[in-house]
């Protein structure tokens, strides 16, 4: 006689198990390090970690069925980044414990010169963007989101903050300089940094046209040479050409003065890929999770954020981080939802 021996199922150690096996190689370890503060794809994982592109996408499936990555599709292309651990959930604890240890250790450094080779590869290919279409930009940028559309609940933002009569203010990439008069109306001192100078001269000509005595304009690499530290710190529209964005946030960060401000104006994370060819975007936005958990590491602490919804699919939201004059004590921050025509 023959008997049918049903087939038992452990959902629960099955999911134990596949965390282990995740965390059971050197290579996957090291990946998990490398997007500690990044997000990748495969091509560029592949060139990182000087391994095939097929071996490389079977350790990132591995990863991503234990739930250790997650995925982002930009276009043609899936980028993939860490995924939090949920420490309420089976296996949430093990999971945070496992990226506590990955955090402490060193990439080889062969690694992070490899690292460092794939974030100037895409600086280059955003500095070129803006030295071949300077002129056209802020056309092809309203295409997405123009000032216009943010800026009054920037201005009421910004407003609020309450800053003194003496305070300064820093803005990296200001584009045609569109923004830099209401800086110069609200701040003793403002700079602007830009390492464009096609884009530059465009923001010289406004600051002549319109008499901005107060604004001082510097053709520099905002993270890679000296800057003066402000007591608020703007990037609209701008993080997403950069080439790092989670240590960009950590080095403006220093910008900023105790007790200052770091305002961001992005895009929410989208799927329009023509963006990058049309405007020379790096990142198709961001997740909102994403920049709250970077500014955090810098030693930021998540103050008032607006997102605004715009008809033509894209969703901006302004956020404010503030650097406290000591360690941050957690405090809940406001979120406004606003609907606002093209």
């Amino acid at each position: 006689m023959n008997l049918r021996v049903p087939q038992l199922r452990f959902e629960a150690s099955d999911e134990l198990a596949s965390l282990c096996k995740a965390g059971g190689d050197p290579l996957r370890l090291n990946v998990l390090r490398a997007l500690a503060n990044d997000s990748f794809g495969v091509l560029e994982l592949a060139q990182i970690f000087a391994t095939g592109q097929s071996g490389i996408s079977h350790h990132l499936k591995v990863l991503a069925q234990a739930r250790l990555v997650a995925t982002r599709r930009e276009g043609n292309a899936i980028f993939y980044r860490r995924a939090l651990a949920q420490t309420e959930l089976f296996c949430g604890k093990l999971h945070a414990a496992l990226l506590d240890e990955v955090d402490a250790l060193e990439l080889p450094a062969e690694v992070q010169q490899r690292i460092a080779v794939v974030h100037s590869q895409r600086a280059a290919a955003s500095h070129d963007f803006f030295a071949r279409i300077a002129d056209s930009f802020q056309a092809q940028q309203d295409l997405i989101a123009s000032l216009p559309q943010y800026r009054d609940s920037l201005l009421a933002l910004l407003d609020s903050l309450n800053f003194a009569s003496s305070a300064t203010a820093l803005e990296v990439g200001p584009g045609d300089g569109g923004f830099l008069p209401e800086l110069a109306r609200r701040f003793a001192q403002v700079t602007a940094l830009d390492n464009s100078p096609a884009m530059l001269e465009l923001a010289r000509q406004r600051c002549e046209r319109e008499g901005l005595a107060n604004v001082q304009l510097e053709l520099l690499d905002a993270l890679g040479q000296s800057a003066a530290s402000a007591d608020c710190v703007v990037l609209n529209m701008v993080l997403h050409h950069f080439a790092a964005p989670a240590e960009a946030i950590k080095q403006l960060a220093q910008r900023v003065k105790p007790d200052g401000s770091l305002l961001i104006t992005e895009l929410c994370s989208h799927n329009q890929s023509w963006a990058r060819d049309a405007c020379g975007d790096l990142w198709l936005g961001f997740e909102q999770d994403d920049l709250a958990r970077w500014a955090s590491a810098a030693g930021l602490m998540p103050e008032e954020s607006v997102y605004l919804g715009l008809r033509n699919g894209f969703q901006i939201q302004v956020r404010h981080f503030r650097k406290p004059t000591a360690a941050p004590a957690g405090r809940p921050h406001l979120q406004i939802e606003q609907e606002l025509p093209r």
